[in-house]
């Protein structure tokens, strides 16, 4: 596969009065065409920090990014960015909210394509509905469609599914990877959940406390859908969770 983004010792920190607080503290790293990349590790070690310099939201104070060659130098079209906080608009259908994206002549029938994407994440029968008629769990599903129906190349998940209950958490999960099958994205996913970065990843990067660097990289070469409970992901679950200081 191709190197869709490569990073490239990327530092950063913040200053607070006069006290300066680094957070990244060199981070490398190479995300090949397609891959799915979960990245682990403790609260307030930067994983949040390190992926809106990687998503183009914030500028790193030394080192660089690129993408598909070029030198990341602000957001792109090319990635879109799901959080934990959600991004709906309360004031728009679900229909109305997956044609928000879609700037242009160049995309057909909006509302046949924001259709198909509703449908294809189980909101079939709900595109007239608004945000504050619909579950949690159905709110994500529209912020993932959302995100899916302009197309990017790029998905930049921060904690995603984290507000959700444990079994609506699984079953987002199983969703995004149904729909990965489909349709082609590079994904990088931040998380606390070893066993969510287990389920999804093609490989798990586990990083240092603050400033971060990356501390462990494993590769998940199990195909989908994937057992938790087999033997070599305990394995790897047990290993990730003694790098993260988690004594069994």
């Amino acid at each position: 596969m191709d190197v869709k983004i490569v990073v490239k010792d990327i530092k950063k920190g913040f200053t607070k009065g006069k006290q300066h607080l680094p957070v990244v503290g060199g981070v490398s790293l190479d995300v090949r065409d397609g891959e799915f990349i979960a990245i682990v590790g403790p609260s307030g070690c930067g994983k949040s920090t390190l992926m809106k310099i990687i998503a183009g939201f914030e500028a790193p104070d030394e080192g660089e990014v690129l993408v598909d060659g070029a030198l990341r130098r602000g957001a792109s079209p090319q990635g879109i960015a799901i959080s934990q906080h959600g991004s709906v608009f309360p004031w728009l259908t679900v229909q109305q909210n997956l044609m928000f994206g879609l700037n242009g002549n160049g995309h057909g029938d909006k509302a046949a394509l924001a259709d198909h994407y509703a449908a294809m994440v189980g909101l079939k029968g709900f595109e007239n509905s608004y945000p504050h008629e619909l579950s949690g769990g159905m709110l994500k599903r529209v912020e993932l469609a959302r995100a899916l129906v302009v197309k990017p190349e790029i998905l930049y998940m921060d904690e995603p599914f984290s507000a959700l209950d444990a079994l609506m958490n699984l079953k987002m999960r199983t969703e995004l990877l149904r729909i990965l099958a489909e349709e082609r994205h590079t994904v990088i996913l931040i998380t606390h959940d070893v066993e969510e970065a287990l389920y999804m990843a093609d490989r798990v990067l586990v990083l240092s406390p603050r400033p971060t660097r990356i501390q462990a990289a494993f590769a998940v070469p199990h195909p989908h859908p994937r057992k938790l409970s087999s033997p070599d992901l305990q394995a790897m679950k047990e290993e990730i969770l003694r790098e993260l200081g988690v004594v069994l």
